[in-house]
């Protein structure tokens, strides 16, 4: 009998390793106990010949992408089972993987689908809070994985709020990233983790103003969002209340008479204080925003303008030079051309409403200018709180994407831009939606050629936004 240890639950390459001398000895599945764990030495059993002397597994690519996930699963059987697999792969039945009412496949692909669901359940129910150290801030948070997916998870959130310092604290393990490098730590508490910080009651006012009675289903949001996320979620002492009232709001919406169509007002000051809900009360939320470091050096953010019922919403990237300096959105070079290019598709720009996926100008100075960065995607995606806030308020019936930033932020797309451009979409919260350049890329084309057919192209699909919605033309 040869018994392996693994000294951490989800080392695959440490299972990869331990099977191939294995398999090179003719170890028989049966013959082979696996446990995981960090003790020095083997309890009993042979030991499990060097991989160095073990010839390379030729497997289908249908069992790594199994393997990945399985052997984060909590099931102290994983590795055998996984075992079981491998031997018989190699032993005649080639084809294993792809019966799928084979007891073994089943068991592996749902306990495949159990990992991929917790993670996904991690990246969606997890919540920052903010708290200040040596004077800086740092975000914590605390989330109790069904399986060992703390890892798997890493990169995910590296991605997306790569310019925050944070810790994932866990009972299994903890995650510290501080904007360039990632350290694993020990298991840590509950108690370990904040329990609330100065953000949550405007993301509770945020998740109550956006809920919709009418499309409530309490048995769904249980069955995508299980209680026991709940305790972490700052949302979930609305959640009761809000399903409770459903049936009387809906009927409350049915009954309402339609609201006459609200006047055309300008954007709100970025100092002016305004009740919670409108576009001025999240103007002054904005102004107080330390979500991501690009307050710090800009000069103050940049709110969108138009009148609040505009049909339309334009996203550019982010405020430039003189947008920052100014206050105000589409002001500079670019934001000129973009006029022009409206005037020339019959648009009238009082008519929409035009915003940043970023609210404040990053830079980098050389000399005495200070020249564009674009935002990376953590500074993307602790923006997009506040983009997705104004459009809730807005409600427009189509969004239009200025640029690959403004894409990436309406729709998750990180790839390019001519994967969407010009076509109709659907982005998120199955908003109606369309994809065009930002009119700096027309600025930056150095061939007048280029720039002139490129300028064509960026009018014609602006006219194309024009017949989707006619109200936004000139009269």
């Amino acid at each position: 009998m040869r018994t392996v240890r693994l000294a951490r639950p989800d080392d695959l390459d440490a299972f990869r390793q331990a099977a191939r001398g294995l398999i090179a000895a003719g170890a028989a599945p049966e013959t082979v106990s696996w446990l995981e764990g960090d003790e020095d030495a083997l309890p009993f059993g042979d030991p499990v010949p060097d991989d160095t002397t073990a010839p390379p597994l030729s497997v289908p690519k249908r069992f790594h992408e199994l393997a990945e996930p399985v052997i984060c699963h909590r099931d102290p059987e994983r590795f055998a089972l996984l075992y079981i697999a491998l031997w018989r792969l190699g032993h005649g039945e080639r084809s294993l993987l792809q019966d799928a009412t084979h007891p073994l496949v089943r068991r592996l692909e749902r306990m495949a689908g159990a990992v991929d669901r917790d993670e996904h359940r991690m990246t969606a129910f997890l919540r920052f809070r903010r708290i200040e150290t040596d004077g800086a801030e740092r975000f914590i948070a605390w989330f109790e994985p069904e399986h060992h997916i703390l890892r798997r998870a890493a990169p995910f959130f590296i991605g997306r709020f790569a310019a925050m310092r944070w810790s994932i604290l866990t009972p299994d393990g903890s995650l510290h990233w501080d904007g360039g490098t990632l350290d694993i730590g020990p298991g840590m508490r509950r108690e370990d983790a904040p329990d609330e910080d100065s953000l949550e009651e405007a993301w509770r006012r945020y998740y109550a103003a956006t809920f919709n009675p009418a499309r409530a289903n309490p048995a769904m949001l249980r069955s995508e969002m299980p209680k026991r996320y709940w305790r972490n979620l700052p949302e979930a002492a609305l959640i009761t209340e809000l399903l409770d009232g459903a049936p009387a709001r809906t009927q409350a919406m049915i009954a309402a008479t339609a609201e006459p169509p609200r006047k055309a007002i300008p954007a709100p000051g970025l100092h002016e204080p305004g009740p919670a809900g409108t576009l001025a009360g999240l103007a002054s939320e904005i102004a107080a925003c330390r979500r991501c470091p690009l307050h710090g050096p800009a000069t103050q953010p940049v709110l969108g303008e138009g009148p609040p019922d505009a049909p339309v919403v334009f996203l550019g990237e982010q405020p430039g030079d003189q947008e920052d300096l100014a206050g105000r959105v589409f002001v500079g070079p670019a934001g000129q051309l973009f006029d022009r290019a409206l005037a020339e598709a019959g648009i009238d720009r009082t008519r929409i409403y035009v915003t940043n996926a970023v609210k404040h100008f990053k830079y980098q100075v050389r000399g005495k200018r200070r020249i564009h960065q674009r935002p990376n995607s953590g500074e993307v995606e602790a923006c997009r709180w506040w983009m997705e806030r104004e459009l809730s308020l807005l409600r427009p019936r189509l969004a239009v994407a200025l640029g690959a930033t403004a894409a990436r932020s309406l729709s998750g797309h990180a790839g390019p831009l001519s994967a969407l451009r010009g076509r109709p979409l659907r982005f998120r919260d199955d908003l109606p939606g369309l994809v065009t350049v930002h009119p700096s890329y027309l600025l930056r084309l150095p061939d007048p050629a280029a720039q002139e057919a490129e300028h064509r192209r960026f009018v014609a699909e602006l006219r194309q936004v024009a017949a989707l919605v006619p109200e936004i033309r000139r009269g």
